[in-house]
């Protein structure tokens, strides 16, 4: 098959990270920015959360460029049932990881493929726990300083330094496509 034959792939998302992560696969992709809401509705559970995020964001994407392959994703994180968004500033994330330290988040990961040549779109939840190494104030300090993760679920990258922060990784559930819908 010729790339004349294959669909655009675009990356709907706003994310450096994910865009950097698609990268690596050498494949060739355009990034689109959704214009959706992403506040949880009343009653949702995280999970449900980023998987409609997901596909809105890859909806959303899919009317502008029509015929096009699409990746929409979200991440929703979780600590006590309570769900911790993006902290926007410092003084949000050094209040989100305090809460954190010593404690363990679960990290709701949610990816949408949605095929613009046919409507048909794929769906995929991973949920992963984390725990937080017990940091002192200063260790978080020096971690936002350096990172500055102001731009995502509960101040917690997993690139870089932030890796060093977390004393386990687990993957709860595998990756659960959903059927063609």
């Amino acid at each position: 098959m010729t790339s004349q034959l294959l669909p655009r792939l675009i990356l709907g998302s706003s994310s450096p990270y994910r865009r950097e992560l698609l990268e690596r696969l050498r494949l060739p992709f355009e990034v689109a920015v959704p214009d959706i809401d992403e506040t949880p509705l009343t009653g949702e559970t995280p999970d449900a959360t980023a998987l409609r995020l997901s596909l809105n964001k890859a909806e959303a994407i899919a009317q502008q460029h029509p015929g096009a392959l699409v990746i929409g994703s979200d991440q929703v994180l979780t600590l006590d049932g309570r769900q911790m968004g993006k902290p926007g500033s410092h003084d949000k994330a050094r209040e989100q990881l305090c809460l954190m330290r010593g404690r363990t988040a679960t990290f709701h990961s949610a990816l949408c493929l949605l095929d613009g040549r046919t409507g048909q779109s794929q769906l995929a939840d991973v949920q992963t726990r984390v725990t937080l190494r017990d940091l002192s104030d200063a260790e978080i300090d020096a971690y936002l300083r350096l990172e500055k993760p102001y731009d995502v679920a509960g101040s917690a990258k997993s690139e870089g330094w932030a890796s060093r922060c977390c004393r386990a990784w687990s993957r709860m559930t595998r990756p659960r496509w959903s059927a063609f819908r």
